[in-house]
């Protein structure tokens, strides 16, 4: 089975240096801790944070981790001139990560935010089930395309009684008198 190529920017195929290339910086990293622990879903929620970002490089960052499929940015639909950022199922895969890091650090470092440390440590799987609820729901009610992703699939029972979406698509495209195929 052929393997793909890497990243022209990666010195090799090498999974821990893949995650590097995209998550390596702390920048990075601290804005996905900001959207999946506190919720943040605008520039300048990111800009309020207390690392203090520069203007820059969070604008370089949240690019290249749009780049990378970790989130999306769509137009806020209160002002089409800010943008709201959303995780992506990519994204949201990294909670364990995130989790992992965090219980690290915790155990060797002195940290603070002791009290999600401990709710950590109670019931990860939970934490982790927790922040992937959040963002799935989020994804569903902005993206009606991944609510049928994200949707269990129908039982065979159930869709041998009731036609496929494609075709009710197919028949309604032929209804309103277009060529079927065309989407």
């Amino acid at each position: 089975m052929p393997h793909k190529n890497p990243d022209p920017k990666r010195h090799s195929g090498c999974p821990p240096n893949a995650s590097v290339v995209i998550l390596g910086d702390r920048w990075s990293l601290l804005i996905i801790r900001d959207m999946m622990l506190r919720e943040f879903r605008t520039y300048k929620e990111f800009l309020g944070s207390y690392e203090r970002i520069a203007t820059n490089i969070l604008a370089d960052r949240l690019q290249k981790l749009i780049t990378h499929g970790i989130i999306t940015a769509d137009s806020d639909p209160s002002d089409g001139r800010k943008l709201i950022y959303s995780l992506t199922p990519k994204g949201i895969d990294l909670a364990p990560v995130l989790t992992e890091m965090v219980l690290c650090a915790a155990a060797h470092e002195d940290t603070a935010n002791q009290a999600l440390v401990r709710q950590m440590r109670k019931d990860k799987e939970k934490f982790i089930s927790a922040i992937r609820q959040r963002w799935a729901k989020t994804i569903r009610a902005a993206d009606p395309n991944v609510r049928a992703k994200l949707r269990p699939a129908p039982d065979t029972r159930q869709r041998a009684s009731r036609p496929s979406l494609r075709s009710q698509r197919l028949r309604n495209v032929d209804a309103r008198g277009t060529r079927r195929g065309q989407h």
